[in-house]
This record gives structure tokens, sequence and C-alpha cells, in this order.
């Protein structure tokens, strides 16, 4: 029996040794699912605070359940660690760490190239190696894979096995969770992408293969850049449909009440977190490399990067309309994750509107039941209580995230004034005419 057809008999018993390199947002929750099914996982974590509430069952993900992350822990199932020591131990090697961009937009894979290192120094045969993290076209062929050959002296197809599988996790959706979202495979000899799907049919209900590790990695970058165009194409129609003294969200509404050939999309004070403002950006750099240019891309990140300052323009029209100028202002800003009913605020777009509002010297105060303490522009904030004379102090409130644990219509009801970026407040029986959407 040679070493593949030995990984697949442990794959299939679940006797494989996982190791899930990054136990982030995406990382832990996979490390969970493959340890509730009786895999043995080893989690490595470059932030010691961190590995140490793994193995202390200390939950600090969302989308993970607790009782689930202290039965796994309890059971001697997972296990993290801060060093990659232990690594040649594990049949499969997962690896889910971050890709972020350079200020000049351009990827930076220095966790990959790292990560894949520290893997190559004590690779050894029958081992599976899967990249989770979105990149560009290319880099599990073209950075990993000679990495990992050159390094160990082993060869991917024979030795060692090798794919890509992005990851897709929505951060707060309850619907789709790491098991039942569909899980794209691709790998770049027929060997690996076998050992790929199978060990990913273990606990994911279905498995897309395709045909190389290139294909995968633009499938996720298409994905991402799917949402991003079409969000700026509504945030678009926004600033246009402030020109024209339209409601944005009358006209969104009433589109959407097509049944064929449209798809809902809302405009907001611009887009976070680490997918849609970074991920199309990969692919844009890839193409320059074909002398290639991806005019909807550049097009679309340039527009969405231009929100948050367009809700400070409306923020000094809605002050200047009430007599009050900006620099002797109290705003309230409600919200300061990038998306509702989480604690991320990567690249939220609320923080970069509250900056634009201390650099124009407002005074303000937030409130965000998921974000206890926010640095931002050299100022240390703190949530406020979300109290009637918090709201009733506030020359404005400014919603720019629409968390659902917020009462709008009290807020709306004891504030003087409310700028809503999110259209969370327009179809509530409340007093529209304090109310000025986006």
């Amino acid at each position: 029996m040679d070493c593949s057809d030995k990984l697949k008999d442990k794959i299939k018993t679940h006797e494989a040794i996982v190791s899930v390199v990054g136990l982030g947002y995406v990382g832990l929750p996979f490390a969970v699912e493959k340890a509730k099914v009786g895999f043995r996982v080893m989690g490595i974590e470059q932030s010691p605070a961190r590995a140490e509430q793994v193995n202390r069952s200390q939950n600090y993900i969302g989308d993970v359940k607790d009782e689930e992350l202290k039965l796994v822990v309890g059971e001697g199932k997972l296990t993290a660690f801060t060093d990659f020591d232990r690594v040649s131990e594990a049949d499969v090697i997962v690896i889910c760490v971050p890709t972020p961009l350079t200020k000049n937009l351009t990827p930076n894979l220095s966790y990959i190239e790292s990560v894949t290192a520290e893997v190559a120094k004590r690779l050894r045969p029958g081992q599976l190696i899967t990249l989770e993290s979105t990149t560009y076209p290319g880099t599990t062929d073209e950075v990993m894979k000679p990495i990992l050959e050159q390094v160990s002296g082993l060869e991917q197809g024979k030795d060692f096995f090798l794919a890509y599988s992005p990851e897709r996790v929505d951060p707060g959706n309850k619907r789709y969770t790491t098991r039942n979202t569909n899980k794209v495979v691709g790998a770049s000899d027929p060997l690996s992408l076998e050992i790929a799907i199978l060990f990913y049919q273990q606990t994911i209900l279905h498995v897309v293969p395709v045909g190389s590790a290139k294909a995968a990695e633009l499938v996720k970058v298409f994905e991402n850049t799917f949402r991003a165009v079409n969000i700026a194409l509504v945030n678009e129609l926004a600033i246009l449909c402030d020109r024209l003294e339209l409601n944005v969200w009358e006209v969104l509404d009433a589109a959407n009440t097509k049944p064929f050939g449209i798809m809902p999309f809302y405009p907001g004070p611009g887009v976070g977190g680490h997918c849609i403002p970074l991920d199309p950006h990969y692919l844009e750099w890839k193409a320059k490399e074909f002398n290639f240019n991806t005019h909807f891309i550049a097009l679309a990140g340039e527009i969405n990067r231009k929100m948050p300052q367009f809700v400070r323009e409306k923020t000094w029209r809605v002050l200047n309309q009430r007599g009050i100028a900006p620099s002797r202002a109290k705003i309230l800003v409600v919200g300061a994750a990038y998306k509702k009913d989480l604690g991320d605020w990567r690249e939220s777009p609320a923080v970069e509107v509250i900056e634009f509002l201390l650099k124009d010297g407002v005074e303000v105060v937030y409130h965000d039941p998921y974000v206890a303490d926010l640095p931002v522009g050299g100022h240390e904030l703190s949530s406020v209580d979300l109290t009637d004379e918090t709201i009733a102090d506030a020359d404005l409130v400014l919603i720019a995230t629409d968390h659902t644990r917020i009462d709008y219509v009290n807020l709306v009801e004891k504030a003087r004034a409310v700028l809503d970026t999110r259209g969370v407040t327009r179809h509530l029986d409340c007093n529209q005419e304090k109310v000025i959407l986006l």
C-alpha cells in the first residue's frame, strides 16, 4: 500500500490527524467541525492568548457554539499550539491565514509563504496540504508548490498532496455554516484532487471539484468581486439619487419586486471586513501580469472607497440645514462593526466615517453592543450606553451599522435627527420626518 492509499484509509476512518493553521473566523469553526466527527485536530495559532483560550474552551468566534468547543476540547479532540514542532504528526494540514493587501493594493502573501516554509521543513510522505486563504489565481502552484518541493525534496502528487479549497464563511449567518455551504476544491494533479475531495466530504455536505487549484482560486475572488461590483452599482445609484432628490431605497425596493432578472443589493456607508474591500484587488493585480486591465474591479473599488466621504458630506449638509456648524456638533454614531450583529470592525466604513468626523472637530460618541472599545484616528473611544439621554443629547444620530439589537423606533423618537446609512428605519412606524436616508 503506497502513501496515498494509507492516507485515504486514515481519512475514511477518521484516524487522520488534522492540523489547522490559523484559528480565526475560518480556522476555528473548521477545526471544531473536524473534531466533532472524530478527527484529532491540532490547531496552530500564532497568538498565545488565542491558543490558551482554545485550550481552556473559551470561545471567541461567534459562529462556534460554546458547548461544541467545550466538548471537543474536553474529549482531547482539539488542542492548540503556537509552534509548528508537531506538524509532522499531521496527516492533513489546512492553512487558514490572513492575506492582506499592501497600501498600494498589491497582494501580501507573507503569511502564506512563512507557513508554507515551516510546513516544508517538516514535510513527510503521505501528507495533504490544503490552502483556504483567499488569494490570486496561481498562488498554490506558483508560490506554495515550489517551496514545498524544494525544501523537502518531495514531489507533489507522488509523495505529498496539495490542493486549494477557498473558505466561504459568512460570519453571523445562521443558515449557512461550514457544514452546509458547498465546498469548492481544486488541485493540479488527479491524486491530490481525489484525496482533498475525500477529506472535505467527511464533514461538508456537498463538495464541488474543479480542474485545477488555479480555477478554485479564481472561483473565490470572482464570488467576492461579484458582490463588490454590485454593491458599487447601488452605492453609485445612491449618490445619483441624492443629486436627483430621490429616495434610493424606494427605487431599490420597487425594482426588487421584479420576479426575474434582478438580485437585491443595497447601498451603505462603504464596504468592510476582510473580503469585499480587499479580495477583488488580488484578481486586479494578477490580471496586470497578462497586460489585462480589470476595469469593473478598479471602478467598483473606487466607488466603494468613496462612500465614507459621501456620508461625511451628507452629515455636513444635515447639520448645516439645522443651523449647526460641524465643528460645534455632537454626533452619536450607532454601530462600529462592518456588519450587523458582529464585533468585527476590520476595514469598517463606520470607523472611517468616525475618523473623518473627528478630523472635522465633531464631538463623536458611539454605541455598539459588540465593540466595547475602538482605537480610531489617534483617539481611544469606548462604547456608550444607548440611553434616552445619550440619544437626546446628540445633535445628530448617525446609523452606521444596522445591529438588530437596537430599538430603532425609540431611537428615532428620542433623537433630534437621524441619518440612516443602512435604510434600517425606512419601514418602521416612527416619526419619519426626523429621518434622513442615505
